[in-house]
């Protein structure tokens, strides 16, 4: 997989981050956002000082925010990002205290591939992870344009280049942050319907998280590969979250395949955090999860139809404890109908186009039960 320190362009945030949208489209140069930085920062400042003051202080200190942003070169800032004064404002006091598990919060910023994380400060440094564009850590210190940082289970060094910290972080972990229904048992039924008499559509291991939407009478409705779906709130912890690193180990294969599994598994991993579409077949600008499958076999040769249950008929039906990396493992409704479909990466993993809130993600190849396997490749 392709990683990232000092070859790629930064770019001021992904995805839903307002903070940068206007940039991404217009691809304006660095300047603005060095601008944006300064302001962010006196915004931050701002809401410290709103949050401290009494009822005078406070009054004193809205008129001096007026003042501050008027004579901090703000018109010109907001006219190129987009955003009014009131917009800023307000971001800067969501974002404010707003800490996720983290104390001094970083994100991950570039634009395609994952941030490499190494053992020390270097590029020559032995990788021991990566870091998804838009994923988080903690940074316990930086220097010399490194960050120590620990996002999971992984710790290390990532360039400050291709970091946001500080207020910026803050920022855009406020449009990235998810709100997560995480299973706490092991084989956990996820419903049709809110009641114990609703259809099984999947279980669910221990651990499982699961896309939120709601909590009604004691049943938790969640999205699972855009499908709505409900499991009993008394067995899911609902939270907030934020993508963390991959370690090198979910990385690995295991000895015995083939040099085009390899090669296969390495492209459609370039494509992690990119969007779901539906209908859609770019592994850039979105796909779905059968458009997602197709695109990547395209690459090494293989054709196959945009349809999950298609899919399903091709190849050769194996079972789970044969996958290799590179075979397909597909996903079915309450009465076993196919209409999911991933790639196997090894270690118990898959990548597949889950759902318009989250793209192209890795997911545990049993994170709902599997109703099919099939191989592909015939190597």
């Amino acid at each position: 997989m392709q990683g990232t320190e000092e070859s790629v362009t930064p770019v001021i945030g992904q995805g839903n981050l307002t903070v940068s949208e206007d940039r991404i489209q217009r691809k304006e140069s660095m300047k603005h956002f060095k601008d944006s930085k300064k302001y962010i920062g006196i915004c931050a400042g701002l809401v410290c000082c709103l949050a401290a003051a009494t009822p005078l202080e406070a009054s004193a200190a809205a008129s001096l925010e007026d003042s501050v942003l008027q004579t901090a070169g703000v018109a010109s800032l907001l006219v190129s990002t987009g955003r009014t004064e009131e917009e800023y404002l307000e971001a800067a006091r969501q974002a404010e205290g707003a800490a996720w598990g983290y104390t001094n919060i970083g994100i991950a910023n570039v634009d395609s591939g994952n941030l490499n994380v190494r053992e020390q400060p270097s590029t020559e440094g032995k990788l021991v992870g990566k870091m998804p564009k838009n994923s988080a850590c903690e940074v316990l210190e930086s220097a010399d344009g490194w960050a120590h940082i620990k996002s999971g289970e992984v710790e290390g060094y990532v360039s400050l280049e291709y970091l946001f910290t500080g207020p910026d972080a803050k920022l855009a972990a406020s449009d990235l942050v998810r709100t997560v229904a995480v299973a706490n048992t092991d084989g956990l039924n996820v419903r049709e319907q809110p009641s114990l008499e609703g259809a099984i559509l999947t279980q669910v291991p221990e651990g499982e998280e699961l896309e939120y939407v709601e909590t009604v009478d004691g049943w938790v409705k969640v999205s699972i590969d855009g499908e709505e779906a409900y499991i009993s709130s008394e067995y899911v912890t609902v939270e907030e979250k934020l993508d963390t690193a991959i370690t090198m180990t979910e990385l690995l294969y295991g000895q015995g395949v083939s040099d085009v599994r390899v090669e296969l598994v390495e492209y459609a991993k370039q494509f992690l955090g990119n969007p779901y579409v539906y209908g859609g077949t770019s592994l850039t600008k979105g796909a779905d999860c059968s458009g997602f499958v197709l695109s990547v076999f395209k690459k090494f040769g293989v054709s196959l139809s945009h349809h999950s249950g298609s899919q399903a008929n091709a190849g050769t039906k194996i079972a789970a404890g044969d996958l290799q990396p590179g075979d397909l493992v597909f996903y079915g409704n309450s009465r076993g109908t196919v209409n999911h479909v991933a790639i196997y990466i090894g270690g118990g993993q898959v990548i597949h186009a889950s759902s318009p809130t989250t793209g192209i993600k890795i997911s545990k190849y049993n994170y709902r039960t599997p109703v099919k396997c099939v191989k592909i490749l015939q190597d």
